[in-house]
């Protein structure tokens, strides 16, 4: 399985890597953890290079940050709460935690778009709110992208670090990393089934 999962990424080339890692930015359940941590096996083997991995992954991190902010910054809390409120199971995004999010974001200040890349739950959420705050765009793209590379530098030194033992265990391996994607994937699943809009909670 590892050497499948391998295979397929190294098989896109960079321009894989920058369209997987913009999806994990739109859409969690594909982990950045994976796709660049298997990245940085592949700099290991010699089939790619560590900056042009680099750049490909946090040019697609901050483009799908960005989706999220374009959003916020063009159409506002009135279009966007009842499409959330509509739709929001198959995101797994609820308009509370919007909220939340837009409130944590006023109270500590725009660095929290730099700090929260390192918080594998907040940091996709974070750009919506920051676009409904109407965040300055230019400080938004270089924070995204400062947080972005360091956290994807982060990765690609621990798939580099883990090519020898990947090789060496590599069934166990497989399941670890097929487990990590079931374990995204149920957890996913179980959002959307336990979903349900605002107006229908006790």
């Amino acid at each position: 399985m590892t050497a499948f999962i391998i295979s397929a990424i190294a098989a896109g080339g960079y321009f894989g890597i920058f369209l997987l890692m913009a999806l994990e930015n739109i859409f969690p359940p594909i982990p950045s953890e994976v796709i660049m941590g298997i990245g940085g096996v592949l700099v290991a083997r010699g089939d790619m290079q560590f900056w042009p991995l680099m750049i490909a992954g946090t040019l697609g991190c901050t483009l799908g940050n960005y989706a999220w902010y374009w959003v916020g910054d063009k159409w506002g809390y009135q279009r966007i709460e009842p499409i959330i409120e509509k739709h929001g199971r198959w995101i797994t995004i609820d308009f509370e935690e919007i909220e939340k999010a837009a409130r944590f974001f006023q109270r500590h200040g725009h660095w929290v778009v730099l700090v929260l890349r390192f918080s594998p739950f907040l940091r996709t959420i974070i750009s919506l709110p920051a676009g409904l705050a109407h965040m300055s765009l230019w400080r938004f793209l270089l924070y995204t992208t400062i947080g972005a590379a360091i956290w994807n530098a982060l990765l690609v030194e621990g798939g580099r670090r883990l090519a020898p033992l990947l090789e060496k265990y590599e069934n166990w391996a497989g399941w670890g990393i097929g487990g990590m994607i079931v374990a995204l994937l149920a957890w996913y699943a179980w959002r959307v089934a336990t979903w349900t809009p605002r107006d229908e909670r006790d």
